[in-house]
């Protein structure tokens, strides 16, 4: 009878259950994320600079790119450059630990001939024994957009950007953005180089010193010199210090006994040996065998 009724009645209660229920279901949509937002990325694989971008400098007119990103799509790989700050890879990929990292930070200015080469991004991601670094090459384009990216050597990647900012044949001069006490400086030192009153060397070193000052080259990091206490090898334990105690006093000993086998009395209190005065009633010079007659 039970299941008359059910069979009867089923459709109607299919019916029921998906009226009940449709108001409480709900389907969610999200957009695919590749893998970069995956929650089972361990916490080291993260997008974690390891230092701090350096304060802008070079060109003014290229300020106006910081705080933008360009992106670059090469295979399955993601690339973004944003100017001033740093470069990253994404691996569009579905699977779970799909890479994502920094090829490198703002560092500093390439400089050549009086002309700002490229930006170099450094201490970018762990690649075995040193960091990720990438060069970005700036040329004249209608647009500003990233144009290629590569890879000549392990780890150090190389980026084209084109721009329309550095199509004038001066927009990249490094002598017009420095402050007058620095051109100055840099007048001195081509005088000096004009003259040979210094190398090549020096001035290479000494004009580096300048676009160091004016934060378009990152200041090399000095050694610390740490003051290193050499121990004395003498004296180092108890024992030494005994043994070399003993070692003094009969040397000591020694010399006083020759000084008494030359008849040189040893004075403790001031440490000085003394030579007692011959006399004429001595007769005779220490040394010598003959008479004082004629003295």
């Amino acid at each position: 009878m039970i299941d008359v009724f059910i069979r009867q009645h089923l459709p109607l209660l299919a019916c029921l259950v998906a009226l009940v229920l449709g108001g409480k279901m709900k389907i969610v949509e999200e957009p695919n994320t590749f893998g970069l937002n995956n929650h089972l990325l361990s916490q080291g694989s993260q997008l974690q600079a390891r230092v701090t971008p350096s304060p802008i400098s070079g060109p003014p007119h290229l300020f106006r790119l910081a705080g933008k990103c360009f992106s670059y799509m090469e295979s399955m790989y993601k690339y973004d450059f944003c100017p001033f700050h740093n470069v990253t890879q994404h691996e569009q990929s579905f699977r779970w630990n799909a890479y994502s990292g920094i090829l490198g930070i703002w560092q500093e200015w390439e400089i050549e001939n009086n002309t700002f080469i490229a930006m170099w991004m450094r201490e970018g991601d762990s690649c075995g024994t040193k960091n990720r670094q990438t060069k970005v090459l700036f040329t004249c384009g209608n647009s500003s957009r990233l144009a290629s990216v590569s890879e000549p050597q392990t780890c150090v990647y190389f980026l084209t950007f084109e721009t329309p900012l550095v199509c004038h044949p001066h927009s990249l001069l490094v002598y017009p953005v420095l402050s007058e006490k620095l051109q100055k400086e840099w007048d001195e030192i081509e005088q000096a180089r004009y003259e040979e009153l210094i190398t090549e060397q020096g001035y290479n070193k000494m004009l580096r010193d300048v676009f160091e000052e004016a934060g378009f080259l990152k200041r090399a990091k000095q050694p610390i010199k740490q003051e290193q206490h050499t121990p004395s090898p003498k004296h180092q334990t108890l024992e030494q210090c005994t043994q070399e105690f003993a070692k003094q006093r009969g040397e000591i000993e020694r010399l006083r006994s020759l000084l008494s086998q030359h008849n040189i009395s040893y004075e403790m209190a001031t440490g000085r040996p003394t030579i007692p005065l011959t006399t004429v009633q001595d007769q005779h010079l220490r040394g010598d065998t003959g008479i004082l007659d004629n003295i």
